[in-house]
């Protein structure tokens, strides 16, 4: 028994690479527990712990404080709930479900089905998805449920119209595979153009900025080293009591962007903290409260709670690049984002949380209240989450084209002084649609289409400056072709100018060359 506690703690007491030194202050689960139930455990918040900290050191609040909690509430689109509806008469084995027309994952046994949250309604669109089916579950609201099947000889019936609620229902389990990012990045965006993300809305030339998570209060920041926090550890989930099931998809704590995979009854939670929500031009996600109480075992683990948002950098990185790897413009703390201002390329630019601060210092001000009120206990870990986990994106085994590889490069071009008389025999002779404009120096300044000539005629304008469109939709060389066609669905396009990044023209892609790719990937 000894040698395996001892591997336990050895398994703990590793993060980066580096042993953690042995501590003064000592405390177990269990006696943190007995404190609980005599009542006399001291129980803070996250943000309290800072001053605490700060004023007397850790090894002293250590020796104070029991329990640090922690409070989250924000978009979790890795969020999703099984659902057990019983069997009918007679039977199904469902093979496609929807519940108010979002379709749910029924892959599994015949009437066990998963709705995500950011799956949408065939009928409403972004307006709703599985995130708003799962509150209105939690609300108790009457849900339809439309089944369809292939029937078989223990399973004949292949269709299936009824209206349940929660109680109806004989599990329903929220389940999230991915929850509570540890931190995670500031975005903004470098284009000319507004654009939407699951990080909101970005307004063109790095106008605003965009952040999520609690800072200090965030719960896996309060334990980087995952000392405390681990396979079994009761936490505060959707205003009831859940579990930690594993480390979260996409962990990656040598980043310090560890995740949490959770689970909870959604049937006891309230709806207060759990909220579908549309994000605009994005989709649906859903907001999800979430708290852990952190015990203080020992002093290392007073000094990580007693984190401040000076002290919890981000990466401010730019949307506006539609690529994997995101350029990252500089670092920022939680302090200066939730200053609501940060300087942006020279200039001080509004800067709007994603998640609720309010929310989060109430989840760990409910959990400190449970604690308190000896309602929630502490469980002790069956297993620790990784600290040298390593996010690897996806296999690709072919590179995706971008601009360079289907551009044509010899671009017939014309000057903002030449006349539309002689762009017109342009179009005429060489039977395309876009005529780049630019200036001495081979810079793109503007841009004519067959159909911009046609109107001008018996207008009286003369030169290509009076009818040009200045504002292009423009590609760089690299640009994934993917996004390019995305360019061509939002802005009702069929050609953009590709040019570097000074701005000269380099080349130009249509409509008619993403045709060919298609054709050939069809091949």
């Amino acid at each position: 028994m000894e040698k395996y506690k001892y591997q336990y703690l050895q398994h703990f007491f590793k993060f980066g690479g580096i042993e953690l030194t042995k501590t003064k202050v000592n405390k177990s689960i269990a006696e943190i527990n007995d404190r609980i139930k005599r009542g006399d455990a001291v129980v803070v918040t996250a943000e309290e712990m800072v001053e605490i900290v700060r004023e007397r050191g850790e090894v002293e609040a250590a020796k104070e404080v029991d329990i640090v909690t922690t409070g989250t509430f924000g978009a979790m689109c890795s969020s999703g709930a099984w659902l057990n509806f019983g069997h009918a008469d007679p039977p199904i084995k469902m093979q496609r479900v929807w519940l108010n027309d979002v379709e749910a994952y029924s892959g599994v046994a015949a009437v066990d089905a998963y709705i995500g949250a950011t799956q949408l309604s065939e009928t409403r669109d972004f307006e709703y998805g599985g995130g708003h089916v799962i509150e209105d579950l939690v609300r108790g609201k009457e849900i339809k449920v439309k089944a369809i099947a292939y029937g078989t000889d223990c399973y004949p019936r292949k269709e299936l119209e009824t209206i349940v609620t929660k109680d109806d229902l004989n599990q329903a389990v929220l389940c999230n595979p991915r929850s509570a990012y540890q931190r995670y990045v500031a975005a903004t965006n470098s284009r000319d153009e507004t654009i939407y993300t699951y990080m909101g809305t970005l307004l063109p030339n790095y106008s605003n900025v965009t952040y999520s998570g609690s800072g200090a209060l965030s719960p896996l920041h309060n334990d980087p080293n995952y000392e405390t926090i681990g396979v079994g550890t009761r936490i505060f989930l959707g205003g009831a009591q859940g579990y930690i099931f594993w480390e979260g998809t996409q962990h990656a704590p040598t980043k310090a962007m560890g995740t949490i995979m959770t689970i909870g009854n959604l049937k006891e939670m309230d709806a207060r903290y759990i909220r579908g929500a549309t994000i605009e031009g994005y989709g649906t996600s859903l907001y999800v409260g979430l708290g852990i109480p952190i015990p203080i075992i020992n002093e290392r683990v007073a000094k990580t709670t007693g984190i401040s948002d000076e002290e919890i950098r981000v990466d401010l990185t730019d949307y506006g690049v539609p690529r994997r790897e995101r350029p990252i413009l500089k670092e920022v703390t939680y302090a200066e984002l939730k200053s609501g201002r940060v300087e942006v390329e020279g200039k001080e630019v509004p800067v709007s949380p994603l998640s609720s601060l309010k929310q989060a210092r109430e989840i760990a001000g409910i959990l400190k209240n449970w604690i308190e009120d000896k309602k929630f206990f502490l469980a002790q870990t069956v297993e620790g989450l990784s600290t040298d986990q390593v996010f690897k994106p996806i296999k690709q085994i072919a590179a995706a084209p971008v601009a360079k590889d289907l551009m044509t490069r010899e671009v017939v071009t014309a000057r903002p002084s030449d006349s539309i008389t002689s762009a017109a025999k342009i179009f005429a002779k060489r039977n395309f649609d876009h005529l780049p404009i630019v200036d001495e120096k081979g810079k793109l300044v503007g841009i004519v289409t067959s159909w911009n000539i046609a109107v001008a005629v018996g207008t009286g304008k003369r030169k290509l400056s009076e009818i040009l469109t200045s504002k292009v939709i423009v590609a760089s060389e690299d640009e994934p072709i993917d996004a390019i066609a995305r360019k061509f669905e939002t802005h009702r396009i069929s050609g953009v100018p590709v040019v570097g990044t000074g701005g000269e023209l380099r080349g130009i892609l249509t409509s008619e060359d993403l045709s060919k790719l298609i054709g050939r990937r069809r091949r």
